[in-house]
């Protein structure tokens, strides 16, 4: 078993930050160990200093149930810590809370539960982490709203992502303020968004640009609680080659695609296929580009079968290799399993969707032919990547979070082939602004990755100079 000396040198300075700080986040790429970074800072505070003594930790469903008890089991150094998983129902998650360990986890759909469960006393908790932070990126939030009535009782506040601001930095306002309750970003949404945003078009009053110089003076407030890596620049990373497939409509499905942007409805004599508002258009159109679309009853109307064909066409080509489909809507998945086949006992080859921690163990150990997956579901904390090394996007979605999520699940560090992701684009649809929107938000994203990022080189040198 590996132990604490095994750890990289950018998760060893990682973990005297977290350690060093009481409220902080770490922006790490995915298969760079946010989780062993964490538990081990954790181990220290719970041992060495003995700052904290009980854990809260939030985190995706899956990720509570799996990943984190499962890197307990494999580090010698953790061997001690005890965690009790607060998930299931609401007699399991009580049955959790009252035996003893040192670690709690629950997913983050139960934050309000368990806030309201310990209506009147205060938490038994004086540390908490939130894994996936950008998961509280709305301040309406049910889960937000109920986690900052407690921050207060926390010592000690770590936040874990990737991707802190995939739609811009208005997202970063929650995060942070989860973080240092107010003090480096403003009190409230509201202030921050006076202090850093205008409103250029009264007519569109959420619609907000940053004032010039604001982008540089948010990334210098957090500069002192936030480390921002990048795998590629700490792991050998396998290559990685994206691949856009540009398909093209008939001039007859074209026509319909153009009727529904134009006229935001496609008649049926049973039952019409309608879009309300310019979101719900948006949606339709992407339903569209992949090849079917719901009408008014929810019935699915085929419209072409150009992503099928394509996605027969690549699975041929993996030659056997498995494949990981990434799916958008239910009729995707409904469509894809009727033109392959479902998977079942009798048809093990059949188009199997990665639901269970059994279809999980199955995809690693190469079992699993075809695997198709919605990216919600997967897309935080689940390591795939040894089961296969090719992703076809067969439906986009508007996430960049989920997406980079996603493709992480097979480019990470221990993947033993090229990765292949191929985008199946229809042109001149919704499809095409999609990809130019996941493009422009990686450039803010980036931006902001870069500012924080630790130079762990630089850093040393400094500790060094002045302790000389």
């Amino acid at each position: 078993m590996p132990n604490e000396s095994d750890l990289h040198q950018y998760q060893r300075y990682c973990v005297e930050f977290l350690e060093e700080k009481p409220q902080c986040a770490l922006f790490l790429d995915c298969g760079l160990g946010k989780t062993i970074i964490t538990l081990t800072a954790i181990s220290h505070l719970l041992y060495d200093s003995f700052e904290v003594s009980r854990v809260l930790i939030i985190a995706p469903l899956r990720v509570a149930r799996d990943t984190w008890i499962g890197e307990l089991s494999k580090w010698e150094h953790l061997k001690g810590l005890r965690m009790e998983r607060v998930i299931g129902t609401p007699k399991e998650r009580v049955a959790a809370l009252s035996r003893k360990a040192e670690l709690y986890i629950i997913n983050r759909e139960n934050v309000e539960w368990l806030v309201k469960h310990y209506a009147g006393r205060k938490l038994p908790f004086d540390m908490l982490v939130i894994d996936e932070l950008s998961s509280f990126k709305n301040s309406h939030a049910k889960r937000f709203l109920a986690l900052k009535k407690v921050l207060s009782q926390f010592s000690r506040v770590v936040g874990l992502t990737g991707t802190p601001a995939p739609n811009g930095l208005e997202d970063l306002w929650p995060q942070v303020f989860l973080l240092d309750r107010g003090v480096r970003l403003g009190r409230t949404m509201k202030s921050y968004l006076d202090m850093f945003f205008d409103t250029p078009n009264s007519w569109l009053p959420y619609k907000h640009e940053l004032k010039p110089g604001a982008e540089e003076e948010i990334y210098r407030r957090l500069g002192d609680i936030c480390v921002s890596m990048r795998a590629a620049d700490h792991l050998q990373m396998p290559e990685r080659i994206d691949n856009v497939v540009e398909l093209t409509l008939s001039t007859k499905e074209e026509k319909l695609y153009r009727q529904m942007e134009r006229d935001m409805l496609l008649p049926y004599a049973d039952g019409d296929v309608l879009a309300l508002n310019a979101a719900s258009l948006a949606g339709k159109l992407l339903q569209l580009s992949n090849g079917a679309v719901y009408d008014e009853f929810h019935n699915i109307r085929v419209i072409h079968d150009r992503k099928l064909d394509t996605l027969e066409d690549l699975i041929e080509a993996a030659n056997g290799k498995p494949v990981l489909v990434m799916y958008a809507y239910q009729h995707d998945l409904t469509r894809i399993q009727q033109r392959f086949g479902k998977y079942s006992p009798d048809n093990p080859g059949g188009v199997r969707e990665l639901k269970t921690a059994d279809d999980m163990e199955d995809w690693n150990a190469g079992r699993i032919p075809v695997a198709v997956t919605q990216p919600a579901s997967t897309g935080h904390g689940l390591n795939l990547q040894h089961g296969g090394s090719t992703i076809v996007w067969f439906g986009l979605n508007w996430s960049l979070e989920l997406y980079e999520q996603a493709n992480a699940r097979l480019w990470r560090q221990g993947q033993k082939e090229t990765v292949v992701i191929h985008h199946l684009v229809v042109k001149g649809t919704m499809d095409e602004q999609v990809m130019q929107a996941l493009h422009d938000k990686a450039a803010d994203q980036n931006a902001l990755l870069a500012a924080v990022r630790a130079r762990i080189q630089n850093t040393a040198t400094d500790r060094k100079e002045s302790e000389g």
